[in-house]
C-alpha cells in the first residue's frame, strides 16, 4: 500500500494547517518538530522524521535533546545538515528563552531556586560546566555567565575570570554552580578548596559569595548548607 504524503492526509493531520486551526498548544511535540523540519523524504513524513528525532533522547525527556550534536541528529536516515542545523538553532533559542532571556523573573532565595533554575540545562552534561548567577540588592537574577568547561581547580576557575563580568556588572552578590556528570553532586576536595578561594576573593571584592551548588543527576548539594560557606 503507498504511503500518504502529509498534503494527502487530513487536514487535521498537517502541522501547519493544524497550527493555524487550533494554536500551537494543540499540537504534538512530533508535530511542532516536524514543522522546523518542513519537508519530509520519500520515504517518511516531516512528522515521522521528527518522531524519529524526538527518540533520539535517551531519557524520553525533551531538554536532553540539548546535548545532541549535529552529527548525532544526522544519523536520522533523512535529516541532513540543514535540517540538523535548524533542530539546533531551535533548540538553542527554546533553552535560551528558559535560562538566560527569562532570568530577569528569577528571584534567588534557597538553594532548591538554583536547581530550579539550572538543573534542566546542565544535569545531562557530558564535562563539568561551572557558571556564575549574579544577583542585585534583592537577589534578582541580573545574568547568568558561563566560566569554565572542565574538572574544577585553581587553573580553570581563576578569581580573575569569575568576578571580572560580576564587577562590571556591578552585582551585589554571586552564586556559583556546577554539574557532576558522574549524576553524583558530592562535592569533591578541589570543589571544597576552589569554594573556600573564591569566597575570600569575593569578600576583598565586595561581592558575597551566597551559596555554590553542585548539581548531580535531579539531585544537587549546598556547600552553604554543608558549612563550607
Amino acid at each position: 500500500m503507498d504511503r500518504l504524503k502529509i498534503k494527502e492526509l487530513p487536514v487535521c493531520e498537517r502541522p501547519y494547517e493544524k497550527m493555524s486551526e487550533v494554536g500551537a498548544e494543540r499540537l504534538s511535540n512530533a508535530e511542532l518538530l516536524a514543522i522546523v523540519i518542513k519537508t519530509g523524504t520519500k520515504s517518511y513524513t516531516a512528522v515521522e522524521l521528527a518522531q524519529m528525532v524526538l527518540k533520539l533522547s535517551h531519557d524520553g525527556r525533551l531538554s536532553s535533546l540539548n546535548n545532541l550534536s549535529i552529527e548525532q541528529l544526522m544519523r536520522v536516515k533523512g535529516i541532513g545538515r540543514v535540517k540538523a542545523i535548524q533542530i539546533k538553532a531551535v533548540l538553542e533559542f527554546s533553552k535560551r528563552i528558559a535560562t538566560s532571556n527569562g532570568v530577569v523573573r528569577h528571584f534567588i532565595k534557597s538553594a532548591g531556586d538554583v536547581s530550579n533554575l539550572m538543573m534542566e540545562e546542565m544535569r545531562y552534561l557530558k564535562k563539568e560546566m561551572f557558571k556564575a548567577i549574579l544577583l542585585d540588592t534583592k537577589n534578582k537574577v541580573m545574568k547568568i555567565e558561563s566560566i569554565s568547561t572542565g574538572s574544577l581547580n585553581a587553573s580553570i576557575v581563576h578569581p580573575r575570570e569569575v568576578f571580572s563580568e560580576a564587577v562590571k556588572c556591578g552585582c551585589n552578590s554571586i552564586i556559583f554552580v556546577h554539574n557532576h556528570p558522574s549524576g553524583d553532586p558530592t562535592p569533591s576536595s578541589e570543589d571544597i578548596r576552589t569554594t573556600e578561594r573564591l569566597v575570600n576573593a569575593g569578600d576583598i571584592l565586595g561581592i558575597k559569595v551566597l551559596d555554590h551548588i553542585v548539581l548531580g543527576d535531579g539531585r544537587y548539594v549546598s556547600l552553604k548548607e554543608q558549612g563550607y560557606i
